[in-house]
């Protein structure tokens, strides 16, 4: 069961002191940054994906200790707490969490770019694939896809009647490269693909992205 906010100013405040209030502030500051990773990485990616200027130009470090700070201050009887803390041990923890805080944030940082190059990579298999003779189906990436007749098959089970007889597998290349490419325009995630089954309608090959909540009617 979730910890009410109350709660936890409560423990927090029966933690204060020296080594004590150390931890109180650490862990709610790391749960914070935790917690604010989509914060941080849309941020990251406002800035345009770089970080230069290392350590010294944290993206979020400071905004997640400032909100801890004044969530710490917010507890009843406060005051007496802040009486107890003493000036020089204050500056030596906050530099301590501070550098703490900064380790996570680029450790969070360093898994995105490790998630997005993994990305690109598929990306670059997948339409490698493409281009070469056979065309690969783009739900199971594994067999050739045949087009006969108006019919679009593959040996995974993709059975799609083609809304227009004319499709060619040049064609339907070409559509799946456009789209493709119109998507890594916008999102450096991989699109996945998918066949809708309809009841009264034909069956219809979709490319969707969960990360940018986007998708697009291929065939």
């Amino acid at each position: 069961m979730a910890e009410r906010p109350g709660s936890r100013h409560r423990s927090l405040y029966k933690l204060m002191g020296s080594p004590p209030w150390k931890e109180a502030f650490r862990q709610g500051c790391l749960e914070r940054m935790r917690n604010s990773r989509d914060r941080l990485l849309n941020k990251y990616r406002q800035a345009g994906g770089s970080m230069s200027g290392g350590a010294q130009n944290t993206l979020l470090v400071q905004e997640v200790m400032e909100e801890e700070w004044n969530a710490l201050r917010s507890v009843e009887s406060w005051p007496q707490a802040w009486a107890q803390l003493e000036e020089p041990m204050d500056l030596a923890v906050l530099e301590e969490i501070q550098q703490e805080l900064i380790d996570q944030e680029q450790r969070i940082i360093s898994e995105y770019e490790k998630s997005l190059q993994f990305d690109e990579e598929c990306l670059s298999v997948l339409l490698a694939e493409w281009e070469a003779n056979s065309l690969i189906c783009p739900v199971c990436t594994k067999y050739n896809l045949r087009i006969a007749s108006g019919l679009v098959v593959c040996q995974c089970g993709l059975y799609i009647p083609s809304h227009s007889p004319e499709v060619t597998e040049q064609k339907l290349r070409a559509c799946l490269e456009d789209s493709v490419n119109e998507h890594s325009a916008h999102c450096p995630h991989t699109p996945e693909f998918s066949v809708t089954e309809g009841t009264e309608e034909k069956s219809s090959l979709l490319m969707s992205c969960l990360a940018c909540d986007t998708w697009a009617v291929i065939l």
